[in-house]
């Protein structure tokens, strides 16, 4: 499938770029809604969004060169060429925490409370943005015989790609429809989405052929066992507060 969707005074609009800034609308869509129903400012996260998604996007490049600098230390000049490739998710999640603790401050609004909104909206436009990555043909796994196996460059491989699109959306429908309606602390969501998607992307990133490395270990793997351990600190320091207030 051609990567190019269409084509405007010379410039190409990618696929890529489409399934993003589709899924991030339909995320924010999906966050303003929850944070409604928790009682927060109408379009707060739609707000947030103006504010955190160019920094976000900063992040994300920043991470991907600073693991790929034995490159980009001798192509100064490509640093910047975003539309080339190379952004890292898992930068842009780092920046936009930072960003919302920052807002949250600026705003009066409870942190975490703030972050449980948009976390289903979050795994949503991860969800729908991976399908950028089955039209590159890439962030594919390693060669396969299952049935399911995509073919690029005329191997069959894992479509890590879908691996991590079911785990993504299923995740946003599972934060959305149940743990919402059920949540017992601020906080809660957010630590659902840093368990499951942390461990769901630790595996699929053990597939992937295109991993950036620290010595002889995959970085996304790393920060996938942080984003668990910090799911599940969370789950015990709020625990610990929701049990101690009962006695």
């Amino acid at each position: 499938m051609n990567p190019t969707a269409f084509t405007i005074f010379g410039i190409d609009i990618k696929w890529y770029g489409i399934l993003i800034a589709t899924g991030a609308l339909l995320g924010v869509l999906m966050g303003d809604k929850l944070a409604k129903e928790e009682g927060l400012k109408e379009n707060i996260v739609s707000d947030f969004i103006l504010i955190g998604i160019i920094p976000s996007v900063i992040g994300a490049r920043i991470y991907y060169v600073i693991f790929e600098w034995d490159y980009y230390k001798d192509h100064i000049n490509e640093i910047f060429a975003i539309r080339n490739g190379g952004l890292a998710i898992y930068g842009a999640i780092i920046t936009g925490l930072i960003i919302a603790y920052i807002y949250s401050n600026k705003k009066g609004v409870e942190f975490f409370k703030l972050i449980d909104v948009m976390s289903p909206g979050l795994a949503l436009g991860q969800g729908i943005g991976r399908w950028g990555n089955f039209i590159n043909m890439e962030a594919h796994g390693g060669p396969t015989d299952l049935p399911w196996g995509i073919m690029v460059d005329g191997v069959k491989v894992h479509p890590t790609f879908l691996y991590e699109s079911i785990v993504d959306i299923s995740l946003a429908l599972f934060l959305y429809f149940y743990i919402s309606k059920h949540k017992k602390f601020d906080g809660q969501m957010i630590a659902v989405y840093g368990i499951v998607y942390g461990i769901g992307r630790f595996f699929i990133e053990g597939m992937r052929t295109d991993s950036l490395y620290i010595g002889g270990i995959r970085v996304s793997q790393l920060v996938s066992l942080v984003f668990i351990a910090l799911g599940i600190y969370i789950y015990i320091i709020k625990g610990k507060k929701i049990d101690n207030s009962k006695l």
